[in-house]
């Protein structure tokens, strides 16, 4: 039996040697590989974390002392020091999340994966014990991947060091990236700091402090480092910047030196009042394929092979990122007033491929979305065409901006919504649902949602040449799929892509659940039932023919992957109404919940959002057996009895 299967709680390390806790570490990061090559998941940030997680968990009383990790993804090993070793069904349905759940296990504080949070929590859960008499429970705060180039870190530091009497302990994991190496003005400031005689003293001194510390050169190869700068300038005689910060600092550490780590930290501990530990550490540290990885080091990985790092899975369609990081690098080498700017997903986003082409024209601004969008409306200002390319879960974090910077000022922005709708393996925090609902609400925008990879492509083409406002254009993860071509386009850029003669459901599908609606309009057929399949392209603001359409059939169903709260579907039935149509309007969507990871498939199986689901529910409705009731057929209609239920179609 190895070490490994003896841990089934933190409490487990405390009877293990140093000796011991480095041949566990060993065991960890074997684990990891074997497993993660099996599902997938985010690898490379959980290899370079590893000694740092034991350490944490044999000083601190993990749940009495809160850890909350900044970002959650590089919590493997905490699962795995707080008895969950099973991740045969990683980020699967019915499995291990990728990122911390509270249902899983106690130990588990903050689910959100939203990155530069963790102060914040850190701030508010040790003043509440410090308020409640617990002023002997610690708060250690976990923050790396980037996690210090967003905002909220430095509003909370503000806070933090305003008050020194709470034992809070922030640990710094540096590793000198995000996705990709952390860039910026910071970074660029520390690796001035780290050539200066004055860090090589401030270096050298934590090395005679910890006997087992590494060569300082370990500090200095990797190169840049982001968001460290304020603090290490204030031990380089440096107090330009950050000089109001009264927190004391302990490192730089080598971050897999287990002795190094375990003193540093039971140095904190016993100080009583907030530190910083800062932390080096190598991402995808102890597996080759991921230290060679230039591009992002085995951030996150689908399933590959544990000895090569080669992926595993079968190459299908191209993915919608790589649609449309071909057709933004086309648009822009015909267009110079397009630039682009992300948050820390240069990579992930698809800017890479204009970024190597144009590199003075792609900002990647780091974790940072508020001032990517804030930026974009001064580009815009200025004449230019910005595309800023997010995730669509963390274009929530920038709502002000897009509402006040953007829109108020009517600045011509293309926001190119990534992961849109439900994404599967991330959960909660990552399924991009909200965006058709919080962004329709913004004045003057005009919202697409492609169906295919042609109308990406096509969408985006319209999208750019917009320059009176906002643009959105969504997607989701994954592989283009099948393209659906229209019978005709309508004059307002609307797409039929199925006609009846029988007027009797109008289906109208937003982006790529146009499949859906087409399966549906056939299960309908078979009924006797008449459906005409509608593709909006461009869902905000509604298309006048969507409503004259309406007006001509017996219901309408909306279909989107969103939430169907003040989602697209709303909009419609708002829109009819204003204009005098009273036809019944079915809005079919997601649940306003947080939805567990899951497939795809899966998750739209749960929530009863499939074609056969949608079909025995629409048969109902025009039969009159369920509400929303169709339209009576009209009195000069001879056909009355031609929908006939065959369950066997609809099911």
């Amino acid at each position: 039996m190895g070490l490994l299967e003896t841990i089934s709680g933190p409490r487990d390390l405390d009877g293990l040697s140093n000796q011991q806790l480095i041949e566990l570490a060993a065991e960890v990061r074997h684990f990891l590989v074997s497993e993660v090559a099996k599902t997938g998941g985010h690898l490379g940030p959980n290899l370079g974390v590893v000694e740092m997680t034991i350490a944490i968990h044999r000083v601190f009383e993990s749940p009495r002392d809160a850890i909350v990790f900044d970002t959650g993804h590089q919590t493997y090993v905490h699962k795995m020091l707080t008895g969950r070793q099973d991740f045969s069904k990683l980020r699967q349905r019915g499995g291990l999340a990728g990122y911390p759940q509270r249902s899983e296990s106690v130990h588990d504080i903050v689910e959100s994966s939203h990155a530069s949070s963790s102060l914040s929590w850190a701030d508010g859960i040790s003043r509440a014990f410090e308020m409640t008499g617990q002023s002997d429970r610690h708060v250690i705060a976990v923050v790396g991947d980037g996690s210090l180039t967003g905002g909220m870190t430095w509003e909370a530091l503000n806070n933090i060091s305003d008050d020194n009497t709470r034992r809070l302990i922030i640990v710094v994991n540096d590793n000198g990236r995000s996705y990709a190496p952390t860039i910026g003005g910071m970074a660029r400031f520390l690796n001035t700091v780290r050539t200066r005689k004055s860090y090589r003293d401030a270096y050298l001194t934590s090395r005679q402090a910890f006997d087992h510390l590494g060569a300082p050169a370990r500090a200095f190869f990797r190169g840049v480092r982001g968001g460290m700068h304020g603090f290490l300038a204030r031990f380089s005689n440096n107090e330009a910047l950050y000089s109001n910060l009264d927190i004391k600092y302990i490192g730089p550490v080598d971050g897999h030196d287990m002795d190094a780590m375990l003193q540093a930290l039971r140095q904190a501990k016993g100080y009583g009042a907030p530190v910083i530990v800062h932390t080096i550490t190598q991402k995808g540290k102890g597996y080759d394929p991921a230290m060679r990885d230039v591009a992002d080091q085995f951030h996150a990985v689908g399933q590959i092979d544990p000895e090569t790092g080669e992926s595993t899975e079968s190459a299908g369609k191209p993915s919608w990122t790589s649609v449309f990081a071909d057709e933004l690098l086309r648009l822009a080498t015909l267009d110079e007033r397009i630039v682009a700017i992300t948050a820390a997903m240069l990579r992930p986003t698809g800017l890479h491929k204009m970024a190597e082409k144009f590199p003075d024209r792609v900002h990647d601004v780091g974790i940072a979305e508020q001032h990517a969008v804030t930026s974009a409306a001064g580009l815009a200002f200025g004449g230019l065409h910005p595309v800023v390319a997010l995730y669509a879960t963390f274009v929530n974090r920038a709502f002000d901006q897009v509402l006040m910077d953007v829109a108020l000022h009517k600045a011509g922005v293309t926001f190119v919504l990534d992961r849109a709708g439900v994404t599967g393996p991330d959960g909660p925090s990552h399924h991009g649902i909200w965006d058709l609902a919080i962004l329709q609400v913004v004045p003057g925008i005009r919202l697409a949602a492609p169906r295919d990879s042609e109308r990406l492509r096509e969408e985006l083409d319209e999208a750019v040449t917009v320059d009176d406002g906002p643009t959105v254009l969504r997607f989701p993860k994954g592989s283009t799929g099948v393209d659906y071509d229209a019978i005709r386009r309508l004059d307002d850029g609307v797409d039929v892509l199925l006609e009846s003669s029988q007027k009797d459901v109008l289906i109208v599908t937003v982006g790529p659940m146009a499949g859906m609606g087409l399966e549906v309009a056939q299960r309908l057929a078979a009924q006797g039932i008449g459906a005409t399949v509608v593709d909006p392209r461009w869902v905000v603001p509604v298309p006048a023919s969507i409503v004259a359409l309406a007006a001509e059939h017996r219901i309408v169903v909306t279909i989107e992957d969103g939430i169907r709260v003040g989602g697209i579907g709303t909009r419609i039935r708002q829109d009819m109404r204003e204009a005098g149509v009273d036809t019944a309007v079915t809005e079919l969507g997601l649940p306003d919940q947080f939805l567990d990871h899951g497939t795809r498939a899966e998750i739209f199986e749960q929530v009863g959002l499939t074609p056969q689901h949608i079909a025995r529910d629409v048969v109902a409705m025009v039969l009159g057996s369920k509400i929303p009731h169709a339209r009576p057929l009209p009195e000069n209609h001879t056909d009355t009895g031609s929908i006939t239920v065959d369950r066997a179609q609809t099911d």
